[in-house]
């Protein structure tokens, strides 16, 4: 059984899973565990180890469109070395202090391999849900509220991308959400802008500059900035959002099924870092770099059509208009996209 499988079977356990995070009151809570086999290739200093751990988790806050107040660790290796220690929770430390939070400690535990778990905390009266397509219709300035209570489940993969928390079935007050020009039955608001935050592939070009022995670049790469300014920004836009930790092509994938709608994205729009460009050859090898390799930690979000302008205008990093809701099935230059990325267990 691979993480989608057992994701499945605890969809029946745990109906309220959905989100990047959980929302408690005003309060939205995340965890994830990251382990030196599957997430630290070889040249992974032990600063940014810290930083991508605790960076991971502040990404599932940045996409619920909440503001980062705090982070915690635990750290697990098979022996205890000061300055590796040391290292870590500076990196930790940074990537919190990075997004105006606090890391704030956490635990240390003896394990066969170098593993870590992180748990973030932030705040929002008004979260960007992952199924906010199918809600109910919006307007600007002023809408109509509505509940929401399809949180997340606590633990790492019990949500669709594997980052996110129990739910509280709590009421989320809407009223600076735009509309979504849905029908007036719910139906999903078709011909929203999809749109990305940054570029894609750091994660790709960093494996390979791993791969080569060019750590030092590598190492820079791996530490990708959470982009809670960003969510922040696009919150009062946002219709629906998560972020990128599995690649744009799963990340659309999942998207499209919690709001039962589909996706026609252009490839030429798709932003793709410069240092795949510096790594990778060809078009066709680049873009897939760009979009199925994952854990590049954007934010993948709809808009209103009309709201695009503002929302890249308030967004304090490049925002990326890649594509159109539709009605059905995810689509790349016209043609099928293959649900593709990352897999734990796979």
């Amino acid at each position: 059984m691979d993480e989608r499988e057992a994701l499945g079977m605890l969809a029946a356990e745990l109906p309220a899973a959905g989100d990047d995070a959980a929302v408690v009151g005003d309060a939205v809570l995340t965890t994830d565990m990251l382990h030196e086999t599957t997430d630290f290739p070889p040249g992974v200093d032990r600063y940014t180890a810290g930083w991508r751990a605790v960076a991971a988790s502040l990404s599932d806050v940045a996409a619920m469109g909440a503001a980062a107040e705090a982070a915690v660790a635990v750290y697990g290796a098979p022996t205890f070395d000061a300055t590796e220690i040391r290292a870590f929770v500076r990196g930790a430390r940074d990537a919190c202090e990075s997004v105006d939070a606090a890391y704030v400690g956490g635990d240390l535990d003896e394990t066969a391999e170098f593993t870590v778990a992180t748990t973030a905390l932030g705040r929002t009266t008004d979260p960007i849900r992952r199924d906010g397509l199918g809600a109910v219709s919006r307007r600007p300035a002023g809408g109509a509220t509505e509940s929401a209570d399809d949180d997340g489940i606590v633990g790492d993969g019990l949500s669709a991308d594997d980052n996110t928390a129990v739910d509280n079935d709590v009421t989320a007050d809407r009223d600076t959400r735009v509309d979504n020009d849905a029908t007036a039955d719910g139906d999903t608001a078709v011909d929203n802008a999809v749109c990305v935050t940054g570029a894609l592939g750091r994660t790709a070009a960093a494996l390979r500059l791993f791969d080569r022995g060019e750590t030092e670049r590598a190492n820079d790469l791996f530490r990708f900035p959470p982009r809670v300014a960003a969510g922040r920004a696009l919150a009062p836009y946002a219709t629906a959002g998560m972020d990128v930790s599995d690649g744009l092509a799963r990340s659309l994938h999942q998207l499209a099924a919690a709001n039962d709608c589909g996706f026609a994205v252009s490839g030429d729009d798709v932003p793709i870092h410069e240092a795949v460009t510096e790594t990778v050859d060809g078009d066709a090898e680049r873009l897939a770099a760009a979009t199925t390799v994952g854990e590049d930690f954007e934010l993948l979000c709809t808009v209103p059509e009309e709201c695009v302008a503002d929302a890249r205008a308030d967004c304090p990093v490049p925002l990326s208009r890649i594509g159109t809701v539709t009605e059905s099935s995810v689509t790349l230059d016209g043609d099928p996209l293959a649900d593709e990325g990352w897999t734990h267990g796979g």
